[in-house]
C-alpha cells in the first residue's frame, strides 16, 4: 500500500487543479519559502480527515478555500483527492485503487466520497485506522511537530505507539462496551425499582378488579336505562317545539303584515315630512318674490315719474329762445345763481339725511320681518317633534299594558302547570314506594347461582396463576436462552483473533485442519494447565505435513500477517508412554486429560511429553524432584521443572480455556432450549384447561343474565317511576320559579306602564298648551307691509335726493358761466346750437325711459299677479300636505300598537321555547358528555318506540317488550342502589390489574436478562483490556528496543531510553524519555541543546516507524536544524524505512534531495498561486 495521487484544487494556494503522481520509495517536495510546499502536507492531512484548523494553519476551516489574489478572484470550495494503491490489501475494502475525496465550500458545508460514493468522515477514519493510520495522523510530522513531540505528556507519548499499533479500535471497543454498560446500569436500577413498586400495587388491585367486574354488569344496566329514559324526554320535547314552531308561524305572519303596513305609513309619514320641508323653501321663494316685485315696481314707477319731469324740463328749454344779453345782466344773473345754488345744497343734504333714516327703517323693517319668519319656522318644527314625540309615548304605553296583560296570562298557567307537576310527583313517588317493595322480593333466590359463580371465577383465577407462572417460567427460559446465546456468541468472538493464527485459518489453504484449541476436548478444570503446558502452541493451527505448513509460513510472510505457531499431524512418531515414570496416586498425566482426533493424538502426546497435572505449588515441586524428566502443571497455570519455573498471572485467558466455555455455553444452551420447550407444552395444556372452565362458568353467568334480566325489568319500572317523581318535582320546581319571575317582570312592566302614562299625560298637555298659545302668520304679514312701505319711502325719498342733485348739478357753476358768458358771447351762438341738439337727445333718451319703464312696469305687474297666485297656491297645498299628515301619523300610532302586542306575544312563545330547546340542547349534551351516544343513535337505538330487548338473564323465549317510561325508571333506580352498595369502584381495575401483571411478568424477566447481558459485557471489557494490554505491551517493548538502537546510532556513544511511569498497570501507563548524549550526564529533554532536542524526537518517531511500520510518512522540515553528520545519520534511519514504507518529505536539504526518489518542485510567481513541477531520479544501483 501508497500514497499514488494527490490531486488540489481551490485548496489554500493551489488555485488551479495541480495533480502530485507518487511512487513508492522516498519523494522529496522542495521549494523556496513560502511557494506552499507544506499547503502540500496541510492537503495530505485534510483529506485524511483533519478537524483542527489550527493544525492546518489556520483559523477557521474555511481558511483552506483559496481566498483570491489581485489578479484572480476568490473561489467557492476547497477540493483535494488523495488515490491509493491497495493492491496488497492493506485496506479493508475490495478495491485495488481506493481514492477519498474530501470537499468544502465556503458556506461551511463538506462533502466526503470513498472511489466516488458519498460518505461519512467516519467511514474514511475507520478505513484508514486498518493500516495503522490513526486520527491522531501521526504518520504526518509537519512543521513544529518535533516540538510538540518534546512536549508531550507521557500520557501523549503512549497515544503515539498505541495509535501506530493499532489500539485505537479496542479502545473504541471497549469504550462502546462501557456506554453500554453505564446505559444498562440505568436501566437495571429503573427495572428493579419498578419490579418492587409492581409488586406491591399488585394485591390491592386484584381486590380492584374483582368489585369492577360485578359494577360492569349494574353499569350495563344503569347505562341502558339512562339511554331509554334521556331518548324518551329529548324524542317529547323535540314534538312539543315542532308544535309551537307551528304556531309561531301564524303570529309571525301576522306580525309582518303589521310591521308591512307601519313602514309604509312610516314611509308616507316621512314622504309627507321631507315634502313639507322641501315646499317650505318653495313657498318662502314666492313670498320673497311678490315682494321683490313689488318693490320693483315701486321703484320703476319712480324712475318713471323722474325721466317724463327730466323730459318735460328738456322740451321746456329746448322751446326756449335764446337771446342776448349784456354782461351787465349776466354778472347781476351770476350773483343770484351763487345763491340759488348754494340754497339747493343746502336743500340736497337735508334730502340725503332723510333718505338714510328710510335705509335704516327699512333695514330695521326687514330684519325684523326675518325674524319673525324664523321663528314661525322654529315653532314649527318645534310642534312636529312634539308631536311624533307623544305618538312614541302612545305606542310604548300601550306596548307595556299588552305585555302586563301577557304576564298576567302566563302566570295563571305557570301556577296552574307547578300545581299539576306536584301532583304527579306525588303520584309517581307512590307507584314507586309500591314497585320497590315488589323489587326487593324478586332479589331473594339467587345465591345458588352466586356460589356457584364464585366457585368457577375462584377456579379461574387459580388456573390463571398457573398460566402466569408457566408464561412466567416460558420468559425466563426464553431468556435464559437468549442470555445464553448472547454469551456463546460473546465467548466465540473471543476466538477470532486478528493474528497470524486467524489469518491462516481463514485463508483454508490444502491441509489445514484448524486451530489446536478447536480440536482437542480437555477435561472439565484442567483447561488452564493444559494450556500452560501446551504453551504456545495452546493458539498454534494444526496442518497434515510439513508442506501445508511451509505454504501456510510463506502466506504469513507474504501477507505480513505476524506469526503464527503451527502443529503438523504426520511429523511427529509416537509416543512410547512406557518410559514415562508412574504418578504418584491421584495424580495423573495431562495426556489423559485431553482427548484428540487420532491423526492428533501422537502430536498432542508429544507436546505433552512427561507433563502430569499437579494440585498445587509444593504437590508439583515435589513432583518434578522425584520424578526426572517431568514437568508439573498446577490448576493455575504455573509449570515447573527441574531447570525452570514459569507462571504468575495471565493476561487472557488462553484459547483452550475460550473454547471449554464455549462448548458449556453450546450444552447449557442446547438444554434450555428444550427447557423452553417443555414449558410451552405445559402452557398450551393448561389454556386448554382454562377454556373448558371458561365455558361452564360462561353457562352460569347465562343463567345468572336471565335472572338479571327479570330484575332488570323491576328495575327499569322503579327508574322509571322514579325519574317521573323526580322529573314532575323538578318540572313543579321550574314553573314556580318561571311564575315567580313573572311576576317579578309584570311589577317592573307595571311600574315602566305609570311611568310613562304620567309622561305622556305631561306632554300632551305641553302640546296643548303650545298649541295654543301657536304663533300665527299675521303678525309676520303686518311686518311684511311694514317692510315694503318702508322701502316705498325709500325709494320716494332716494329720488327726491336724486332730483336735488340733478338740479344742484343743473345750476352748479351758473355763476361763473355767467361771467364767462360775456367773455363768451360771441361763441354762444355756436355752441348754442350743439346744445340744442343734446338737449335733444337727452329729451329723447328720457322719453325712451318714460316709454321703457312704463313697458316694464306692464309685465312687470303680470309677474306680480302670478307671483301673488303661486303663493296663495302653496299656502292651499301647505294647509293639505299638513291635514295629511295628522292622518297618516293617527294610522302609524295605530299600528305601532298592534305591532308591539304582536311582538310581545312573539317574545312570549319565543321564551317558552328557548326554555324548551335549553333543554333539549342540556339532553343531547348530556347524551355526549356523559354517555358518549350522538342524539341521532340515541333515537334510533333506545327511544320510546324502540322494544326493549330481555334481560341477560331472562328466558331464552323471552321476546321484546315495549317501552315504558315508569319500568325503565325502576330499572334506573335497582340499578343505583346496587352500584352505592358496591361502594367506590375503579372502573380501570381490570385494565389496570391485567396490564400491571403482565407488566410485572415482563419486568422480570428483562431484569434478568440485563443482568446477565451485563456480566457478558464485562466479559468483553476484560478481555479488550487483556488485548489492549497485550498489543501495548509488544509494541512498547519493541519501540524502546528500536529507540535505544536509533538512539545509539544518532548519537554514538550515547544512551537513550524508554521508562514506563506505571509500569505495574499497563493499560493506562505514560511513557517518558530519557536521553543521554555522548559525554553528559544530563537526562532530561530540556537540558539538551535545539539540535539534540530535534534528533531525540525524531529518534522517537523513527522508533515508533520501525517497530510499527505505516505504509507511507511525511515528513515536513524534520531535519531544518540539524547539522551534515547528523543530517546524514538521518537520511541512513530514511534509507531503512523507504524498505517498508513510503516517505514524502519536504525539504530544503540538498542532501535531502539526492537521497530522494522523484522530486516536486513547488513555485509561487508574482500571482501569488502555486505551481509544481516534477523530476523522477535515477538512484544508482
Amino acid at each position: 500500500m501508497y500514497l499514488k495521487n494527490l490531486t488540489l484544487r481551490g485548496f489554500k494556494s493551489f488555485a488551479s487543479a495541480t495533480t502530485l503522481r507518487f511512487e513508492p520509495g522516498i519523494t522529496c517536495v522542495v521549494g523556496p519559502n513560502g511557494s506552499g510546499k507544506s499547503n502540500v502536507v496541510d492537503a495530505l492531512s485534510w483529506v485524511m480527515g483533519e478537524q483542527g484548523a489550527k493544525s492546518l494553519r489556520g483559523g477557521k476551516m474555511e481558511d483552506v478555500i483559496f481566498a483570491g489574489t489581485s489578479t484572480r478572484q476568490a473561489l467557492g470550495r476547497a477540493e483535494v483527492s488523495l488515490t491509493i494503491d491497495n493492491t496488497d490489501g492493506a485496506l479493508p475494502i475490495d478495491y485495488t485503487e481506493v481514492t477519498i475525496k474530501r470537499t468544502m465550500f465556503r458556506n461551511g458545508g463538506s462533502e466526503y466520497a470513498i472511489n466516488g460514493d458519498t460518505c461519512r468522515l467516519l467511514d474514511i477514519q475507520d478505513l484508514l485506522s486498518d493500516s495503522g493510520i490513526g486520527r491522531e495522523m501521526h504518520v504526518i510530522v509537519g512543521q513544529g511537530q518535533l516540538d510538540t513531540v518534546l512536549h508531550a505528556g507521557p500520557e501523549e507519548r503512549r497515544a503515539l505507539i498505541e495509535e501506530a499499533a493499532g489500539i485505537l479500535k479496542h479502545r473504541k471497543r471497549k469504550e462502546k462496551a462501557i456506554r453500554k454498560l453505564n446505559a444498562m446500569q440505568g436501566n437495571l436500577d429503573r427495572v428493579t425499582d419498578l419490579t418492587a413498586e409492581l409488586r406491591r400495587q399488585l394485591k390491592p388491585l386484584g381486590r380492584q378488579a374483582e368489585l369492577a367486574r360485578k359494577a360492569a354488569v349494574i353499569q350495563a344496566d344503569l347505562r341502558d336505562a339512562r339511554l331509554r329514559l334521556l331518548a324518551d324526554d329529548i324524542v317529547t320535547l323535540t314534538e312539543q317545539l315542532a308544535k309551537e314552531e307551528a304556531d309561531e308561524k301564524e303570529v309571525l305572519t301576522r306580525r309582518r303584515a303589521a310591521e308591512t303596513s307601519l313602514k309604509q305609513a312610516q314611509e308616507r309619514e316621512t314622504e309627507l315630512e321631507e315634502a313639507a320641508q322641501q315646499a317650505a323653501p318653495a313657498l318662502a321663494r314666492a313670498t320673497e318674490t311678490y315682494h321683490a316685485l313689488s318693490r320693483l315696481t315701486e321703484r320703476l314707477d319712480a324712475v318713471r315719474g323722474l325721466a317724463t319731469e327730466r323730459h318735460q324740463n328738456l322740451v321746456a328749454v329746448q322751446g326756449e329762445v335764446v337771446q342776448r344779453r349784456d354782461p351787465e345782466e349776466l354778472e347781476m344773473e351770476a350773483e343770484e345763481a351763487a345763491a340759488q345754488e348754494e340754497e339747493l345744497q343746502s336743500r340736497l343734504e337735508e334730502a340725503r339725511e332723510v333718505l338714510e333714516t328710510s335705509v335704516t327703517e327699512r333695514v330695521a323693517a326687514e330684519d325684523a320681518l326675518h325674524r319673525e319668519e324664523r321663528r314661525l319656522e322654529s315653532a314649527s318644527r318645534a310642534a312636529a317633534e312634539r308631536r311624533e314625540g307623544i305618538v312614541r309615548l302612545s305606542a310604548r304605553t300601550e306596548s307595556l299594558r299588552g305585555r302586563l296583560a301577557s304576564n298576567e296570562a302566563e302566570i295563571t298557567r305557570l301556577e296552574e302547570a307547578a300545581q299539576q307537576a306536584a301532583e304527579r310527583a306525588a303520584t309517581a313517588q307512590a307507584e314507586y314506594e309500591m314497585a320497590a317493595e315488589e323489587s326487593a322480593g324478586l332479589e331473594e333466590g339467587d345465591a345458588e347461582l352466586d356460589q356457584t359463580q364464585e366457585r368457577f371465577a375462584r377456579q379461574l383465577s387459580a388456573v390463571d396463576a398457573e398460566l402466569n407462572q408457566l408464561r412466567d417460567a416460558e420468559r425466563t427460559a426464553e431468556g435464559e436462552r437468549a442470555a445464553l446465546a448472547a454469551r456463546k456468541e460473546a465467548l466465540e468472538l473471543g476466538l477470532a483473533h486478528k493474528d497470524g493464527a486467524g489469518t491462516l485459518l481463514e485463508a483454508g489453504l490444502p491441509g489445514m485442519l484448524g486451530g489446536l484449541a478447536a480440536l482437542v476436548q480437555v477435561d472439565p478444570g484442567h483447561e488452564t494447565a493444559v494450556a500452560a503446558a501446551f504453551g504456545a502452541a495452546a493458539g498454534a493451527v494444526a496442518v497434515r505435513d510439513e508442506a501445508s505448513a511451509t505454504a501456510a509460513l510463506e502466506l504469513l510472510k507474504s501477507e505480513d500477517a505476524g506469526r503464527a505457531g503451527i502443529v503438523i499431524a504426520r511429523a511427529i512418531p509416537a509416543v512410547d508412554r512406557a518410559e514415562w515414570p508412574s504418578p504418584p496416586g491421584g495424580v495423573r498425566y495431562a495426556a489423559d486429560a485431553v482427548a484428540a482426533p487420532a491423526h492428533l493424538s501422537d502430536a498432542v502426546h508429544a507436546l505433552l511429553d512427561r507433563v502430569v497435572l499437579a494440585p498445587g505449588a509444593e504437590v508439583a515441586r515435589e513432583l518434578v524432584s522425584a520424578l526426572p524428566g517431568v514437568r508439573a502443571v498446577t490448576p493455575e497455570g504455573d509449570v515447573f521443572a527441574a531447570e525452570m519455573v514459569h507462571g504468575g498471572t495471565a493476561a487472557a485467558p488462553s484459547l483452550l480455556e475460550v473454547q471449554a466455555a464455549v462448548d458449556e455455553a453450546a450444552e447449557r444452551l442446547e438444554a434450555a432450549t428444550e427447557s423452553a420447550k417443555r414449558v410451552a407444552v405445559e402452557l398450551e395444556a393448561k389454556k386448554r384447561e382454562r377454556a373448558e372452565i371458561a365455558a361452564a362458568a360462561d353457562e352460569i353467568t347465562a343463567r345468572r343474565r336471565q335472572s338479571d334480566r327479570k330484575r332488570n325489568e323491576s328495575a327499569q319500572r322503579l327508574g322509571k317511576l322514579g325519574g317521573q317523581a323526580r322529573s314532575a318535582e323538578a318540572e313543579s320546581e321550574r314553573y314556580a320559579a318561571a311564575a315567580a319571575k313573572a311576576a317579578a317582570a309584570r311589577g317592573e312592566d307595571a311600574h315602566k306602564l305609570e311611568r310613562l302614562e304620567e309622561e305622556l299625560a305631561e306632554a300632551e298637555e305641553i302640546a296643548a298648551a303650545v298649541e295654543e298659545e301657536a304663533p300665527d302668520a299675521d303678525h309676520r304679514d303686518e311686518l311684511s307691509a311694514l317692510a315694503s312701505r318702508a322701502r316705498a319711502t325709500e325709494m320716494e325719498r332716494r329720488l327726491a335726493v336724486r332730483t336735488a342733485e340733478e338740479r344742484a348739478r343743473s345750476i352748479a357753476g351758473r355763476s361763473e358761466a355767467l361771467l364767462a358768458q360775456a367773455a363768451q358771447e360771441r361763441r354762444a351762438v355756436e355752441r348754442e346750437a350743439e346744445r340744442r341738439r343734446n338737449r335733444a337727445a337727452q329729451a329723447t333718451v328720457a322719453q325712451a325711459v318714460v316709454e321703457s319703464a312704463r313697458l316694464s312696469l306692464e309685465r312687470i305687474a303680470v309677474s306680480l299677479a302670478a307671483a301673488e297666485a303661486e303663493r296663495v297656491a302653496a299656502e292651499k297645498e301647505r294647509e293639505a300636505r299638513d291635514g295629511e299628515l295628522k292622518t297618516v301619523r293617527a294610522r302609524v300610532r295605530e299600528l305601532s300598537v298592534e305591532l308591539e302586542k304582536l311582538t310581545s306575544s312573539a317574545h312570549s312563545g319565543e321564551v317558552a321555547r328557548a326554555e324548551r330547546r335549553m333543554r333539549l340542547e342540556q339532553l343531547e349534551t348530556k347524551a355526549m358528555e356523559e354517555l358518549g351516544v350522538d342524539v341521532p343513535t340515541l333515537v334510533a337505538e333506545y327511544g320510546p318506540r324502540v322494544p326493549v330487548p330481555p334481560a341477560a338473564d331472562a328466558d331464552e323465549h323471552a321476546v321484546p317488550l315495549p317501552y315504558v317510561r315508569e319500568v325503565q325508571a325502576k330499572r334506573l333506580k335497582v340499578a343505583e342502589r346496587q352500584l352505592n352498595q358496591l361502594g367506590k369502584i375503579n372502573p380501570l381495575a381490570l385494565e389496570e390489574f391485567a396490564a400491571l401483571e403482565e407488566r410485572h411478568a415482563f419486568l422480570n424477566a428483562q431484569l434478568e436478562d440485563l443482568k446477565k447481558t451485563r456480566r457478558d459485557l464485562m466479559d468483553i471489557v476484560a478481555e479488550v483490556d487483556a488485548r489492549v494490554q497485550e498489543v501495548f505491551s509488544s509494541a512498547y517493548l519493541d519501540v524502546e528496543r528500536e529507540f535505544a538502537a536509533i538512539f545509539g546510532r544518532l548519537f554514538p556513544g550515547g544512551e537513550g531510553k524508554l521508562v514506563l511511569t506505571s509500569p505495574e498497570d499497563m493499560l493506562t501507563t505514560g511513557i517518558e524519555v530519557e536521553a543521554r548524549p555522548p559525554g553528559k550526564k544530563v537526562k532530561r529533554l530540556s537540558l539538551l541543546s535545539g539540535g539534540e532536542r530535534s534528533l531525540t524526537a525524531v529518534a522517537f518517531l523513527a522508533a515508533i516507524f520501525k517497530a510499527r511500520p505505516s505504509p507511507f510518512y511525511v515528513m515536513d522540515e524534520v531535519e531544518a536544524a540539524l547539522d551534515d553528520t547528523n543530517l546524514q545519520r538521518l537520511l541512513v534511519i530514511f534509507e531503512e524505512l523507504r524498505e517498508s514504507s513510503q516517505l514524502i518529505v519536504i525539504t530544503h536539504q540538498k542532501r535531502t534531495m539526492e537521497a530522494a526518489d522523484a522530486l516536486y518542485g513547488v513555485t509561487m510567481q508574482g500571482d501569488g498561486i502555486s505551481q509544481v513541477i516534477s523530476q523522477k531520479l535515477d538512484r544508482p544501483a
